[in-house]
């Protein structure tokens, strides 16, 4: 550090080692003024915070944001936080519990809907067997009908084939007895007795 006189009533001092200057008043006319100036508190001597000297401001400063920063989040901050959280769960479980709810229902239709299936296909198959057996009934009704009026008319047509036999066995007969009784008297002469040539006619037939 050097010291010069300046203008009348002022002393500058200069620093050796940062260069810089202060100008100091003068308390007297003839008066001397000393001013020592540590080298580490010139300015730009050094970065402020790491200057060991600030270190109990800078921890108190510290403690007093930190203090200010815990209250702020402990009384604005997490508790925002927390209540979205808890919005955001009670949220989710709503949603899960009508999901499960829709589930349910969805279930319970899916069951209406096979009973009422298995019901239709039961109605169903019943319909059909019955109309099945009633077709079969009316069928089975009309067969027997058609049997009987077949074995009907085939009696009749048995009877009429008799009566016919028997009518045309008749006419044969007595086409064969006068035939029988021509031949005869054609060649004996004579004619035979009715009743001979009835029994020999019929005994034929017979044979």
């Amino acid at each position: 550090m050097s010291e010069t006189h300046g203008p009348a009533g002022t002393f500058i001092i200069a620093q050796a080692t940062t260069g810089e200057t202060t100008i100091v008043p003068n308390a007297g006319a003839h008066g001397s003024v000393e001013i020592a100036v540590p080298p580490g508190e010139a300015h730009g001597a050094g970065f402020p915070p790491f200057d060991a000297h600030t270190f109990p401001s800078q921890l108190i400063w510290l403690a007093i944001a930190f203090g200010a920063l815990y209250l702020l989040m402990s009384r604005i901050a997490l508790p925002r936080i927390a209540n979205i959280l808890e919005e955001r769960h009670d949220r989710i479980a709503d949603d899960l519990e009508e999901a499960a709810k829709m589930k349910a229902e969805s279930e319970a239709a899916a069951r209406a809907y096979e009973a009422a299936l298995a019901s239709a296909r039961g109605k169903a198959q019943g319909i059909a067997s019955e109309t099945r057996d009633k077709l079969s009934a009316e069928s089975e009704a009309g067969r027997k009908s058609i049997e009987a009026e077949l074995h009907a008319k085939l009696a009749a047509a048995e009877v009429q084939i008799a009566a016919t036999k028997t009518s045309a066995m008749a006419n044969v007969r007595g086409i064969a007895v006068d035939a029988a009784g021509a031949i005869v008297n054609e060649l004996i002469g004579t004619a035979p007795a009715a009743p001979a040539v009835e029994a020999a006619v019929d005994q034929a037939i017979k044979n």
